[in-house]
């Protein structure tokens, strides 16, 4: 509502705003104090005319038609300008407006002995007044910051008729709702016996892609069926803009999404096109500029943000200190940390959008244990897929009882090599007695020894090639031996001229002690190649596996001690010619350090293994008749951890909303990169971390996360997430058993994804109260859709609202207050 104070001073007058007159009683038929007009929005202004054509018409009254078939509509454009924080500027000109109009507009706002009301349905005024404080820099364009303002004036003091029955219209009877007080513009059903409104929009409206704004529009949609959002904004919101708050966008942006609002729950269900409120998403968040596609959590999450800013009721944020919980109650704990959020966070989104979770570190040294409680929007929730890691070892045998088998294990992304070791002895059924010592290989050569527990495996790669060898549990302090194979081949760098090159991936056995001879080296090797024996009848070859993997640095000494002065140096690039030997085999002992100078290992010869790694490495050279006796192929093949096969469509993942959530507050190490710093060692740990929910909110939105990202890719994961839609019992995640309120929620909106990332389009699926039913958002087009088409794949951000023990048995929802 506004009051225009006439004061002519050649064509300009002021107008103020009167805030008095919104909490009056409505009007009744007998007020005759005045004269009121109403001021409409330039698209309100054409859906009014037709409507009041058409009704009148239908009436057979012409009586209040003009020859050109207007309804007493004057068109006016008038330029407006800030005078002080209260009040306008309102100039008419000539040359704004034809020579008519002038003449009406000066007729209409001559001062006299009558006051005259103009009732704002347009919005504008309110957003004009509200940024009196800058005085319109960014939308004015003239020196004096003037804003021309195209309006339409529709007078309200000669309602026409509309129908026999004698009411008022709609547009005529707004004069008595109080509900357009903060410049709604929704079509309105009032009783004029009791000021009562009523709202007819359906809500059912779509929005036209301006060019790539699919993820906007489904964004929007899903908080435009938040009912106690929607109620908020259709009401006078305009009272709780904070123009002062740093963080806010001065109002610009609530009252843009308001505009929004107001239009789409508006009578007629023409799309409606969100231009200005792309315009001042543009304008504070540059991301979401021009017109490539986006992430619709990510408009979600900046939205959010922006409104509970520009309508935060705190005008001055006192400051407050997080304490650590020292082993207080998690109770006392949890209120001290909502308390101090609230004293500087407090707006509707707050109301029905936060909750709050608990997180506790532990230090895996001194134990220290720290416990927070921080808010949330919204909760991001993994997908089992992105927290899993799938990852293929080979397992070797030391005994020669078995061949090697490679196994694939699931384990957590974040895990480390105990983690992984553990779920390796559980697939290849690890005997009591038996241990597994892990290792990565590369060119045919062990490059370093898994031996650390809490190494994290995320620094292992998909392509490198990692073996297991199962040892004797009992002999962990016991030394071992390294065996690599080499063969004759010819090089191309040599001209053809043949030398020395590794094979096959290395075995492993335990040495009996710690001196041993040429014959225990010979007979140990023979034990372990036992498997690979082939008779001479025997052609075939084993599995053919093929791999890439990644190249390491690292070396391990071997201490060599013999009694034999005999030692001979090879280089990898000459041969000393032993293809008339009758051996099939021959075996040097090596140093790691200089892997190209070897020395050969006599029957007879005695060996004693020192030094702190206790690891003997040899070098078996074979020959054309020992080649001939093993089949080697499953040696020469180790397969990569992962091996993503191209053009290979894999099934589809499965998992339940319950699985995202365990996933989500389960107990995981930090990675290397978020070390905490542990106020007990006074030193940077790679803690233990853990989520639980604490409270949750009215309106609980939950991100499923689709979309992965690392240093070289980008994927979108198309799991099938089963969740519930009229019961998500959350009364097993939450920390604060002592809340009195239901853990229970129903689903009310959907945000989809179709595609794959950097593209794709974005739709939305609605719940509507009234027609109890679902409904398809797909830019401007809306149409029904059945509960069992609304769980598919693309399913990415879910929109929860809170259900009452009182309507679990009922199966109504009394927070489901979409106006009606």
């Amino acid at each position: 509502m506004r009051v225009l104070s006439m004061f002519i001073y050649d064509q300009a007058y002021t107008l103020r705003r009167a805030d008095d007159l919104l909490h009056q009683p409505a009007p009744d038929a007998s007020h005759a104090q005045g004269r009121s007009y109403a001021l409409l929005a330039a698209d309100l202004f054409t859906k009014a005319r037709d409507w009041h054509i058409d009704s009148v018409k239908s009436a057979g009254k012409y009586s209040s038609l003009t020859e050109d078939g207007s309804v007493n509509i004057y068109p006016i454009m008038l330029r407006v300008s800030v005078t002080q924080d209260n009040a306008l500027t309102v100039k008419i000109g000539k040359k704004d407006n034809s020579s008519e109009n002038f003449r009406r507009a000066n007729k209409i706002l001559t001062a006299d002995s009558e006051p005259v009301h103009i009732w704002d349905f347009s919005g504008r005024t309110t957003y004009i007044l509200m940024n009196a404080w800058n005085r319109m820099p960014h939308d004015s364009k003239s020196a004096d910051h003037e804003m021309p303002l195209e309006i339409q004036i529709y007078d309200l003091s000669k309602p026409v008729a509309n129908g026999a029955d004698g009411k008022r219209d709609g547009l005529a009877l707004t004069l008595g709702g109080s509900v357009f007080s903060n410049g709604s513009i929704t079509d309105m059903d009032l009783d004029s016996s009791s000021g009562s409104s009523k709202q007819v929009g359906s809500g059912l409206t779509g929005l036209d892609n301006l060019g790539n704004t699919c993820f906007m529009n489904s964004a929007v949609q899903c908080l435009a069926h938040t009912s106690k959002l929607v109620d908020y904004f259709l009401g006078d919101f305009c009272k709780e803009i904070n123009t002062h708050n740093p963080l806010g966008m001065k109002g610009e942006l609530a009252y843009a999404f308001g505009d929004l609002l107001r239009k789409l729950w508006a009578i007629d269900r023409t799309p409606v096109a969100p231009r200005q409120f792309k315009a001042k998403l543009a304008r504070f968040a540059p991301q979401f500029s021009g017109f490539n596609q986006h992430d619709s959590q990510e408009l979600l999450a900046f939205l959010l943000d922006g409104l509970h800013e520009d309508l935060n009721r705190v005008k001055c944020k006192p400051y407050s200190e997080a304490k650590d919980s020292d082993g207080r109650p998690d109770e006392e704990v949890a209120d001290e940390y909502w308390g101090n959020h609230l004293a500087r966070n407090d707006s509707i989104i707050v109301d029905i959008c936060q909750g709050q979770y608990k997180s506790t570190l532990v230090c895996p040294i001194c134990k220290k244990v720290s416990v927070t409680f921080d808010p949330f929007m919204y909760l991001s929730l993994p997908l089992p897929s992105t927290t899993m890691r799938t990852m293929t070892i080979t397992v070797f045998s030391t005994d020669g009882t078995t061949g090697p088998s490679p196994y694939t294990v699931s384990v957590p992304k974040s895990g480390d090599t105990r983690t992984l070791i553990n779920a390796l002895s559980n697939a290849c059924s690890l005997q009591d007695d038996e241990r597994l010592l892990v290792a990565e290989v590369y060119n045919n050569s062990i490059i370093r020894y898994l031996d650390e527990p809490s190494e994290v495996i995320s620094l292992i790669r998909d392509g490198d090639r990692l073996v297991a060898y199962r040892l004797r549990k009992d002999s962990e302090d016991a030394p071992i031996v390294v065996f690599r194979s080499q063969r004759m081949e010819s090089s191309l760098s040599s001209f053809g001229r043949k030398s020395w090159k590794t094979f096959g991936a290395p075995l492993v056995s335990n040495l009996p002690d710690n001196t041993v001879t040429g014959s225990t080296i010979c007979n140990l090797f023979l034990k372990v190649m036992t498997p690979f024996r082939v008779s001479k009848d025997d052609v075939s070859v084993g599995d053919e596996r093929i791999g890439e993997s990644s190249l390491a640095n690292e070396t391990a000494d071997t201490d060599m001690s013999t009694d034999t002065s005999e030692q001979t140096s090879l280089n990898n690039n000459t041969l000393e010619d032993e293809t008339g030997t009758e051996d099939a085999m021959q075996f040097f002992l090596t140093n790691e350090r200089f892997p190209d100078q070897r020395m050969k290992i006599e029957m007879d010869q005695p060996i004693t293994v020192k030094g702190p790694l206790r690891r003997l490495h040899v070098v078996v050279c074979w020959l054309d008749d020992g080649l001939e006796q093993y089949n080697l192929g499953s040696l020469d093949s180790l397969p990569e951890i992962y091996k993503a096969v191209l053009f290979s469509r894999r099934p589809q993942d499965t998992c339940s909303l319950y699985a995202c959530l365990e996933a989500f507050i389960k107990e995981e190490p930090l990675g290397p990169e978020d070390m905490w710093y542990c106020p007990g060692c006074k030193e940077h740990r790679q803690a233990s971390k853990k989520l639980d929910l604490w409270r949750l909110p009215e309106i609980l939105i939950i991100h499923l996360k689709r979309f992965s990202y690392s240093r070289y890719t980008k994927n979108k994961l198309e799991t099938f997430v089963d969740f519930p839609i009229h019961d998500l019992d959350l009364s097993k995640y939450i920390g604060h058993r002592c809340q009195q309120i239901p853990h229970n929620y129903r689903l009310y909106a959907i945000s989809n994804h179709y595609g794959s990332m950097g593209g794709g389009h974005y739709t939305a699926y609605v719940y509507d109260e009234r027609k109890k039913g679902w409904y398809d958002f797909d830019d401007r087009h809306v149409g029904p859709i059945t509960e069992d088409s609304i769980k598919t794949s693309a399913a990415y951000v879910l929109f929860y609202r809170r259900i009452h023990e009182d309507s679990l048995d009922t199966g109504t929802d009394i927070d489901s207050d979409i106006p009606t």
